[in-house]
């Protein structure tokens, strides 16, 4: 088997990406052409795009049987034409976006039991990525064809901002009381968590610990994706289009 791979995209994750699969006795090339396996992970659609379709580009690159195996959280019909252009270049391409089960670990990327892939393509495809994957994350969930990853992505990303938003909100209100009735001896606590990634959110905003490996830029990416996905079956969501604007003057 061929064990030649390349790696474009995020440094974050491309280093992530090298350690393990050097690890998994997998050899590095810069040269598309030469590799067996391609892994991509952007953080822009744009990024994405180009990355794939450019003049340029992975698809235009790759030689005939090369797996290509896209990290990046996209949309079901990036996907699914990824998949088609990838089947009529003779190339296999698999979806398999990165998910962070704890996004405020301060080493998130770096510990293997806290990443999962949800991964779509036609069944041989998958099979045939699937060293890759289980060498990069603790987790391999198979959802079904093509788009099917991304649109699952899609909706653990929603349930996930929601979660992270509501956490946020209900710690400011426990705040704002604590200073107004600061002359009145009242104490208050802190606010309650109902699931594990809102008390992992508020443990982190209660230890002033902003700096982990998962960033705004990635939960951004994701969450604009999922957004996307709406906008190509009419579906406007207005708590995510909120969370994307506050994570934007976040960023700035």
């Amino acid at each position: 088997m061929d064990k030649r791979y390349a790696f474009i995209g995020n440094d974050a994750v491309g280093d992530v990406v090298r350690e393990r699969l050097d690890a998994a006795g997998w050899t590095r090339t810069d040269d598309v052409a030469s590799a067996a396996m391609v892994v991509t992970y952007c953080t822009s659609q744009t990024a994405l795009e180009d990355a794939y379709f450019d003049e340029n580009g992975i698809v235009q690159a790759a030689s005939p049987h090369t797996v290509l195996v896209d990290l990046s959280a996209s949309t079901p019909s990036f996907a699914r034409e990824l998949n088609a252009v990838a089947i009529v270049s003779d190339l296999a391409s698999i979806e398999a976006p990165l998910v962070v089960a704890d996004p405020m670990q301060p080493d998130a990327l770096s510990d293997r039991d806290n990443l999962m892939c949800l991964v779509g393509g036609e069944e041989d495809d998958v099979e045939a990525a699937r060293p890759v994957l289980d060498a990069l994350v603790g987790t391999v969930q198979e959802t079904g064809g093509p788009g099917s990853a991304q649109l699952a992505r899609a909706a653990y990303t929603l349930q996930t901002s929601a979660q992270i938003m509501s956490a946020i909100e209900a710690d400011a209100l426990y705040r704002a009381v604590q200073r107004s009735s600061a002359a009145f001896g009242a104490t208050f606590g802190r606010a309650g968590a109902t699931t594990p990634e809102a008390e992992q959110v508020l443990a982190a905003v209660n230890a002033g610990r902003f700096d982990g490996a998962y960033t705004v830029e990635m939960l951004m990416s994701e969450l604009s994706a999922a957004l996307m996905a709406a906008d190509d079956v009419d579906l406007i969501l207005p708590q995510a289009e909120a969370c994307l604007h506050l994570l934007e003057l976040l960023a700035v």
